[in-house]
Protein backbone atom coordinates (compact mmCIF):
# COMPACT_ATOMS: atom_id res chain seq x y z
CA UNK A 1 0.00 0.00 0.00
CA UNK A 2 1.40 3.57 -1.10
CA UNK A 3 2.40 5.60 1.82
CA UNK A 4 0.34 8.79 2.13
CA UNK A 5 1.29 12.71 2.72
CA UNK A 6 0.27 14.80 4.62
CA UNK A 7 1.22 18.89 3.77
CA UNK A 8 1.62 21.23 6.62
CA UNK A 9 1.84 25.31 6.53
CA UNK A 10 1.97 27.54 8.62
CA UNK A 11 1.46 31.24 6.82
CA UNK A 12 1.76 34.89 8.89
CA UNK A 13 0.95 37.89 6.06
CA UNK A 14 1.50 35.37 3.27
CA UNK A 15 -1.43 36.77 0.87
CA UNK A 16 1.17 37.33 -1.72
CA UNK A 17 2.52 33.67 -2.20
CA UNK A 18 0.01 31.43 -0.76
CA UNK A 19 -2.76 30.90 -3.94
CA UNK A 20 0.40 30.06 -6.05
CA UNK A 21 2.36 27.65 -3.37
CA UNK A 22 -1.41 25.60 -3.20
CA UNK A 23 -2.04 25.94 -6.90
CA UNK A 24 1.90 24.29 -7.08
CA UNK A 25 0.28 21.43 -4.48
CA UNK A 26 -3.11 21.13 -6.76
CA UNK A 27 -0.58 20.15 -9.51
CA UNK A 28 1.84 17.25 -8.25
CA UNK A 29 1.29 13.76 -10.22
CA UNK A 30 0.83 12.37 -6.52
CA UNK A 31 -1.91 14.21 -4.91
CA UNK A 32 -1.48 14.99 -0.82
CA UNK A 33 -3.64 12.64 1.43
CA UNK A 34 -4.40 16.37 2.90
CA UNK A 35 -3.47 19.87 3.66
CA UNK A 36 -3.41 21.87 6.90
CA UNK A 37 -2.54 25.42 6.86
CA UNK A 38 -2.19 27.17 10.18
CA UNK A 39 -2.43 30.91 9.75
CA UNK A 40 -1.07 32.94 12.81
CA UNK A 41 -3.14 35.75 13.02
CA UNK A 42 -2.56 37.51 9.30
CA UNK A 43 -3.59 41.15 9.14
CA UNK A 44 -3.03 41.55 5.52
CA UNK A 45 -5.85 39.19 3.90
CA UNK A 46 -4.11 36.02 4.32
CA UNK A 47 -7.11 34.50 5.90
CA UNK A 48 -10.05 35.92 3.61
CA UNK A 49 -7.38 34.61 0.35
CA UNK A 50 -7.07 31.12 2.40
CA UNK A 51 -11.01 30.76 2.59
CA UNK A 52 -11.80 32.06 -1.06
CA UNK A 53 -9.02 29.03 -2.67
CA UNK A 54 -11.23 25.88 -4.29
CA UNK A 55 -7.99 23.45 -3.14
CA UNK A 56 -9.40 21.81 -0.17
CA UNK A 57 -7.33 22.52 2.94
CA UNK A 58 -8.08 22.51 6.35
CA UNK A 59 -7.96 25.72 7.91
CA UNK A 60 -6.80 26.58 11.43
CA UNK A 61 -7.20 30.53 12.41
CA UNK A 62 -4.92 31.70 15.17
CA UNK A 63 -5.95 35.08 16.91
CA UNK A 64 -2.26 36.11 17.12
CA UNK A 65 1.24 34.79 16.20
CA UNK A 66 2.15 31.93 17.61
CA UNK A 67 5.42 31.34 15.64
CA UNK A 68 7.01 28.83 13.03
CA UNK A 69 7.62 26.18 15.40
CA UNK A 70 4.30 26.03 17.28
CA UNK A 71 2.41 26.83 14.32
CA UNK A 72 3.63 23.76 12.64
CA UNK A 73 3.41 21.78 15.60
CA UNK A 74 -0.60 22.68 15.82
CA UNK A 75 -0.67 21.60 12.06
CA UNK A 76 0.96 18.26 12.77
CA UNK A 77 -1.44 17.42 15.14
CA UNK A 78 -4.24 17.68 12.55
CA UNK A 79 -2.72 15.15 10.12
CA UNK A 80 -2.75 11.62 9.56
CA UNK A 81 -0.44 10.97 6.79
CA UNK A 82 2.44 8.62 6.90
CA UNK A 83 4.63 10.96 5.76
CA UNK A 84 4.69 14.90 6.68
CA UNK A 85 5.62 17.53 4.64
CA UNK A 86 6.15 21.02 5.88
CA UNK A 87 5.72 23.59 3.18
CA UNK A 88 6.39 27.53 3.61
CA UNK A 89 4.08 29.57 1.45
CA UNK A 90 6.91 31.10 -0.72
CA UNK A 91 7.53 27.66 -2.32
CA UNK A 92 6.50 26.56 -5.39
CA UNK A 93 6.43 23.15 -5.96
CA UNK A 94 7.52 21.39 -9.50
CA UNK A 95 4.95 18.74 -10.90
CA UNK A 96 6.31 15.16 -9.46
CA UNK A 97 7.72 16.68 -6.59
CA UNK A 98 6.06 14.76 -4.03
CA UNK A 99 6.33 11.98 -6.55
CA UNK A 100 10.09 11.88 -6.55
CA UNK A 101 10.37 12.17 -2.53
CA UNK A 102 8.39 9.03 -1.90
CA UNK A 103 10.15 7.00 -4.50
CA UNK A 104 13.68 7.79 -2.47
CA UNK A 105 11.43 6.68 1.02
CA UNK A 106 12.47 3.12 0.16
CA UNK A 107 15.89 4.13 0.27
CA UNK A 108 16.39 3.36 3.54
CA UNK A 109 13.85 1.98 6.60
CA UNK A 110 15.66 5.26 8.49
CA UNK A 111 15.52 7.59 6.41
CA UNK A 112 13.42 10.04 8.32
CA UNK A 113 13.77 12.99 6.63
CA UNK A 114 13.60 13.75 2.78
CA UNK A 115 14.77 17.37 0.94
CA UNK A 116 14.42 18.00 -2.92
CA UNK A 117 16.46 20.36 -4.57
CA UNK A 118 14.92 23.70 -3.77
CA UNK A 119 16.28 26.55 -6.35
CA UNK A 120 16.15 30.19 -6.07
CA UNK A 121 13.01 32.06 -6.83
CA UNK A 122 12.36 35.79 -6.97
CA UNK A 123 10.33 37.71 -5.05
CA UNK A 124 7.76 38.19 -7.71
CA UNK A 125 7.48 34.54 -8.07
CA UNK A 126 9.06 34.42 -11.81
CA UNK A 127 12.11 32.02 -12.35
CA UNK A 128 15.40 33.50 -12.72
CA UNK A 129 17.03 32.81 -16.37
CA UNK A 130 19.64 31.21 -14.64
CA UNK A 131 19.32 28.09 -12.15
CA UNK A 132 20.58 29.22 -8.86
CA UNK A 133 20.47 27.01 -5.94
CA UNK A 134 18.49 27.80 -2.91
CA UNK A 135 19.08 24.12 -0.86
CA UNK A 136 20.02 20.92 -1.11
CA UNK A 137 19.75 20.25 2.43
CA UNK A 138 21.69 22.01 5.38
CA UNK A 139 24.99 21.73 7.11
CA UNK A 140 26.82 22.80 10.05
CA UNK A 141 29.89 24.19 10.61
CA UNK A 142 32.77 24.00 13.06
CA UNK A 143 31.65 27.22 14.54
CA UNK A 144 28.10 25.62 15.01
CA UNK A 145 26.60 27.73 12.58
CA UNK A 146 23.86 26.15 9.78
CA UNK A 147 24.42 26.89 6.22
CA UNK A 148 21.98 25.43 3.14
CA UNK A 149 23.92 23.51 0.79
CA UNK A 150 24.83 24.94 -2.45
CA UNK A 151 23.09 28.43 -1.29
CA UNK A 152 23.24 30.75 -4.34
CA UNK A 153 25.69 28.48 -6.83
CA UNK A 154 25.01 27.61 -9.59
CA UNK A 155 23.10 24.25 -10.43
CA UNK A 156 25.52 21.82 -11.86
CA UNK A 157 26.52 18.11 -11.50
CA UNK A 158 27.87 18.26 -7.53
CA UNK A 159 24.03 18.25 -6.95
CA UNK A 160 22.79 15.93 -9.06
CA UNK A 161 23.55 12.27 -6.95
CA UNK A 162 21.22 11.09 -3.74
CA UNK A 163 22.54 11.58 -1.06
CA UNK A 164 22.46 11.30 2.44
CA UNK A 165 22.63 14.64 4.46
CA UNK A 166 23.04 16.32 7.91
CA UNK A 167 18.95 17.58 7.40
CA UNK A 168 16.94 19.38 5.10
CA UNK A 169 15.41 23.12 5.40
CA UNK A 170 12.31 23.32 6.93
CA UNK A 171 10.79 25.24 4.00
CA UNK A 172 10.38 21.76 1.98
CA UNK A 173 10.88 18.83 4.42
CA UNK A 174 9.78 15.88 4.30
CA UNK A 175 9.09 14.18 7.47
CA UNK A 176 8.21 10.11 8.26
CA UNK A 177 5.66 10.23 10.87
CA UNK A 178 7.46 7.27 12.71
CA UNK A 179 10.15 9.48 13.31
CA UNK A 180 8.29 12.54 14.28
CA UNK A 181 6.75 10.14 16.87
CA UNK A 182 9.74 9.22 17.91
CA UNK A 183 12.04 12.11 18.27
CA UNK A 184 9.19 15.13 19.49
CA UNK A 185 9.81 16.17 22.68
CA UNK A 186 6.60 16.91 24.99
CA UNK A 187 6.08 20.05 23.96
CA UNK A 188 6.46 18.75 20.23
CA UNK A 189 8.40 17.82 17.53
CA UNK A 190 9.45 21.61 16.53
CA UNK A 191 10.97 23.69 19.62
CA UNK A 192 8.15 26.13 20.02
CA UNK A 193 10.52 27.96 22.06
CA UNK A 194 12.77 28.77 19.31
CA UNK A 195 9.76 30.41 17.52
CA UNK A 196 11.17 30.75 14.38
CA UNK A 197 14.38 29.98 12.85
CA UNK A 198 16.64 27.29 13.11
CA UNK A 199 14.15 25.48 14.79
CA UNK A 200 14.67 22.89 11.27
CA UNK A 201 18.47 23.02 12.78
CA UNK A 202 17.39 21.43 15.83
CA UNK A 203 15.02 18.92 14.52
CA UNK A 204 17.79 17.66 12.01
CA UNK A 205 20.40 17.39 15.02
CA UNK A 206 17.71 15.82 17.11
CA UNK A 207 16.86 12.75 14.43
CA UNK A 208 20.90 12.50 13.94
CA UNK A 209 21.85 11.65 17.86
CA UNK A 210 18.77 9.31 17.55
CA UNK A 211 20.00 7.40 14.75
CA UNK A 212 17.71 8.76 12.21
CA UNK A 213 18.78 9.99 8.98
CA UNK A 214 18.30 12.44 6.33
CA UNK A 215 18.10 11.91 2.32
CA UNK A 216 18.47 14.48 -0.57
CA UNK A 217 17.19 13.43 -3.51
CA UNK A 218 17.82 16.07 -6.51
CA UNK A 219 14.57 14.93 -8.66
CA UNK A 220 12.19 16.51 -6.69
CA UNK A 221 12.76 20.03 -7.67
CA UNK A 222 10.81 23.18 -6.06
CA UNK A 223 10.95 26.37 -6.14
CA UNK A 224 12.02 29.13 -2.97
CA UNK A 225 11.82 33.17 -2.22
CA UNK A 226 14.70 33.19 0.00
CA UNK A 227 13.96 36.48 2.43
CA UNK A 228 16.46 35.42 5.38
CA UNK A 229 20.08 35.00 4.44
CA UNK A 230 23.13 36.26 6.30
CA UNK A 231 24.05 39.16 4.17
CA UNK A 232 20.80 40.74 4.81
CA UNK A 233 20.62 40.74 8.87
CA UNK A 234 20.14 44.51 8.72
CA UNK A 235 17.17 44.45 7.05
CA UNK A 236 15.08 41.95 8.90
CA UNK A 237 13.07 42.31 12.07
CA UNK A 238 14.93 42.83 14.78
CA UNK A 239 12.35 40.14 16.88
CA UNK A 240 13.75 37.80 14.25
CA UNK A 241 17.36 39.02 15.14
CA UNK A 242 16.78 38.36 18.63
CA UNK A 243 15.59 34.98 17.92
CA UNK A 244 18.19 33.77 15.53
CA UNK A 245 20.88 34.42 18.54
CA UNK A 246 18.42 33.08 21.33
CA UNK A 247 18.51 29.91 19.19
CA UNK A 248 21.98 29.64 18.44
CA UNK A 249 22.59 28.65 22.47
CA UNK A 250 19.33 26.58 22.87
CA UNK A 251 20.44 24.80 19.88
CA UNK A 252 23.70 23.76 21.36
CA UNK A 253 22.21 23.14 25.24
CA UNK A 254 19.64 20.98 23.86
CA UNK A 255 21.99 18.97 21.22
CA UNK A 256 25.97 19.33 21.39
CA UNK A 257 27.83 16.05 22.66
CA UNK A 258 31.27 16.33 24.11
CA UNK A 259 33.16 14.97 21.20
CA UNK A 260 31.73 17.23 18.82
CA UNK A 261 32.09 20.67 21.11
CA UNK A 262 35.93 18.93 22.34
CA UNK A 263 36.68 18.96 18.19
CA UNK A 264 35.19 21.84 17.48
CA UNK A 265 35.09 24.38 20.58
CA UNK A 266 38.05 27.10 19.34
CA UNK A 267 35.93 27.76 16.24
CA UNK A 268 32.67 27.87 18.14
CA UNK A 269 33.84 30.07 21.20
CA UNK A 270 35.44 32.27 18.34
CA UNK A 271 32.15 32.75 16.81
CA UNK A 272 30.56 32.96 20.02
CA UNK A 273 32.50 35.95 20.45
CA UNK A 274 31.55 37.42 17.38
CA UNK A 275 27.87 36.93 18.20
CA UNK A 276 28.40 38.75 21.51
CA UNK A 277 30.52 41.63 20.64
CA UNK A 278 27.93 42.37 17.67
CA UNK A 279 25.05 42.58 19.85
CA UNK A 280 26.94 44.58 22.24
CA UNK A 281 28.77 47.29 19.56
CA UNK A 282 25.77 47.58 17.19
CA UNK A 283 22.75 45.09 17.13
CA UNK A 284 21.26 46.56 20.59
CA UNK A 285 18.10 44.91 20.01
CA UNK A 286 19.41 41.33 20.42
CA UNK A 287 20.99 42.09 23.66
CA UNK A 288 17.62 40.49 25.32
CA UNK A 289 18.47 37.25 23.58
CA UNK A 290 20.66 36.58 26.08
CA UNK A 291 18.10 37.14 28.80
CA UNK A 292 16.14 34.93 27.01
CA UNK A 293 18.87 31.99 27.11
CA UNK A 294 19.00 32.11 31.14
CA UNK A 295 14.89 32.16 31.06
CA UNK A 296 14.89 28.91 28.84
CA UNK A 297 18.19 27.54 29.69
CA UNK A 298 15.99 25.15 32.81
CA UNK A 299 13.70 24.05 30.35
CA UNK A 300 16.17 23.42 27.30
CA UNK A 301 18.47 21.39 29.67
CA UNK A 302 15.38 19.25 30.79
CA UNK A 303 15.04 18.45 27.04
CA UNK A 304 18.75 17.74 26.40
CA UNK A 305 18.60 15.13 29.23
CA UNK A 306 15.35 13.39 27.19
CA UNK A 307 17.58 13.67 23.74
CA UNK A 308 20.69 12.34 25.38
CA UNK A 309 18.97 8.94 27.29
CA UNK A 310 17.99 8.35 23.62
CA UNK A 311 20.73 8.69 21.86
CA UNK A 312 22.20 6.52 19.49
CA UNK A 313 24.78 7.85 17.10
CA UNK A 314 28.63 8.02 18.34
CA UNK A 315 30.50 10.88 18.31
CA UNK A 316 32.66 9.94 15.60
CA UNK A 317 29.95 9.71 13.15
CA UNK A 318 28.45 13.07 14.41
CA UNK A 319 31.69 14.81 14.57
CA UNK A 320 32.63 14.23 10.67
CA UNK A 321 29.05 16.18 9.64
CA UNK A 322 31.02 19.21 11.08
CA UNK A 323 32.34 20.94 7.95
CA UNK A 324 33.46 23.86 6.76
CA UNK A 325 32.63 22.46 3.17
CA UNK A 326 29.12 20.84 2.69
CA UNK A 327 29.14 17.40 4.03
CA UNK A 328 27.18 14.45 2.45
CA UNK A 329 26.95 10.78 2.59
CA UNK A 330 26.79 8.28 -0.47
CA UNK A 331 24.17 5.95 -0.86
CA UNK A 332 25.43 2.71 0.75
CA UNK A 333 27.38 4.01 3.24
CA UNK A 334 25.14 2.55 5.92
CA UNK A 335 25.14 -0.84 5.17
CA UNK A 336 28.67 -1.28 4.48
CA UNK A 337 30.11 -3.88 6.83
CA UNK A 338 32.25 -2.19 9.04
CA UNK A 339 33.29 1.87 9.77
CA UNK A 340 30.53 3.83 7.55
CA UNK A 341 32.35 6.30 4.50
CA UNK A 342 32.78 9.47 6.00
CA UNK A 343 30.79 12.63 4.78
CA UNK A 344 32.09 13.95 1.54
CA UNK A 345 32.38 17.73 0.93
CA UNK A 346 30.09 19.11 -2.36
CA UNK A 347 33.78 19.30 -4.44
CA UNK A 348 35.07 15.72 -3.58
CA UNK A 349 31.26 15.02 -5.00
CA UNK A 350 31.30 16.97 -8.14
CA UNK A 351 34.75 15.45 -8.44
CA UNK A 352 33.20 12.14 -8.50
CA UNK A 353 30.01 12.62 -10.76
CA UNK A 354 32.99 13.96 -13.77
CA UNK A 355 34.53 10.66 -13.08
CA UNK A 356 31.61 8.75 -13.28
CA UNK A 357 29.92 10.89 -16.65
Amino acid sequence: MRSSVSVTIVTYNSRRFIARCLESLAAQTVAPAEVVVVDNGSDDGTQDALKSISFPVRLVLNRENQGFAAGQNQAIAHTTGDWVLTLNPDVLLGPTFLEKLMESAAVDDRVGTICGKLLRLNPDLSIPAEPRLDSAGIFFTPNLRHFDRGWNEADGPGFERIEYVFGASGAAALYKREMIDEISCTDGFFDPDFFAYREDADVAWRAQLLGWRALYTPAAVGYHVRRVTPENRKSLPPALNRHSVKNRFLLRIKNITTGVYRQNWWSATLRDALVVGGCLLSEHSSLPAFTDVVRMSRKAWGKRRWIMARRQAPDEDLIRWFSFEPASRPLGCFSTPGQPEGPRTTGQVAVAAQKNS
